[in-house]
């Protein structure tokens, strides 16, 4: 058997080692990651820190603080200040802060909120500002990259990458109403993200991240762009968003199936009505505790949510039909919707 013999060259560790020859860092990256980092350097410097101060209640002491602070994301989406953030960033705020990505400070006031599609627009007079680009959530696709900046527990401009996990989910606000065409995405949020961006590969904005599932990994939401197109616009023009409201407390309830085959209804399911408020809509048109709503404006309602997206700002004023069934009796009442008051002052 022949023996092979290694010379003492070729021992030697460049020997065995692969050919690597030093290149810029940019030639290294891969696509993804460079993807990645040219958004990163295109939307960051719109990323800001917002410090939020908050007045506290209740009886004042001398060893008690009169007030606390907290930390949340938002971005600059025109040039002469405006930023868009979460209406839960910046709810009661008594003194608002904006730290840019370059370090420089300024004072905000709030333009506006949303608290019903968690939105907010608050405003800073600052010179040489760059807005992030506002992108086309229709345009998205699932599966594809996801990018989010924000400032999670104070680190600024910190970059999550993922993709897009769906679309079209729904979230609720914390005033009870769905937000509807909400983005799911596994790039990581954390506390301090809320009211930062979630932009595709172009860096345009996607999304306005809101709200991750504590217990669970990689479920992250993010308010659609389109949507925030529209909410910023009016809280820009009035500083609310106007909705109508009848003035009802109720629950789903599924209706039993002779009842609606008898009245040929196209729901199976209703709104009970557990009680009107006083002097609302509801009871000056004679809407009574134990209805079931079935209809309003000439259109079925199977859900409380249901009847949520049909309270649109168009409605107030207008006299429209609301179909109920009272004992087992279905009947057609007269309406007028008002604005709701579910807004907050500036």
């Amino acid at each position: 058997m022949q023996q092979l013999s290694l010379s003492e060259s070729s021992l030697k560790p460049e020997a065995i080692r692969p050919d690597l020859t030093p290149t810029a860092d940019n030639e290294l990256l891969d696509a993804y990651s460079r993807s990645v980092s040219q958004v990163a350097e295109k939307v960051s410097p719109s990323v800001v820190n917002i410090e939020v101060h908050q007045r506290l209640r209740g009886r004042r002491s001398p060893t008690r603080p009169q007030e606390t602070r907290g930390n949340g994301s938002g971005f600059i989406f025109t040039s002469d200040g405006f930023i868009l953030t979460n209406s839960h960033v910046v709810h009661n705020a008594t003194r608002l802060e904006v730290m840019l990505a370059d370090g420089r400070r300024f004072p905000a006031h709030r333009v506006g909120e949303d608290p019903e599609t968690d939105l907010a627009v608050i405003q800073i007079h600052a010179p040489n500002l760059l807005p992030a680009r506002l992108g086309d959530s229709q345009a998205i696709r699932a599966g594809q990259l996801a990018i989010a900046i924000g400032n999670p527990y104070g680190f600024q401009c910190s970059v999550t990458a993922g993709v897009v996990s769906a679309l079209g989910r729904s979230l609720r606000a914390s005033s009870g109403r769905l937000i509807d065409d909400v983005i799911q995405t596994d790039a990581a949020l954390n506390p301090g993200n809320s009211g930062g961006p979630l932009t595709n590969s172009r860096a345009e904005v996607i999304g306005v991240n809101t709200a991750m599932i504590m217990p669970a990994q990689g479920i992250c939401f993010a308010i659609a762009v389109n949507t925030v197109k529209f909410v910023a616009g009016r809280l820009m023009r009035d500083g609310r968003i106007r909705r109508s409201y009848i003035g009802v407390a109720g629950q789903n309830v599924p209706l039993h199936r002779r009842l609606v085959r008898f009245h040929n209804l196209p729901v199976e399911t209703g709104v009970l009505v557990v009680a009107t408020e006083p002097n609302s809509p509801a009871q000056q048109a004679g809407l009574q505790e134990g209805d079931v709503i079935v209809g309003y404006s000439d259109r079925p309602l199977a859900s409380i949510d249901d009847l949520h997206r049909l309270l649109t700002e168009d409605q107030v004023g207008i006299r429209l039909p609301l179909t109920i069934i009272r004992h087992l009796e279905k009947r057609v009442l007269d309406i007028v919707p008002e604005e709701s008051k579910v807004w907050l002052d500036g």
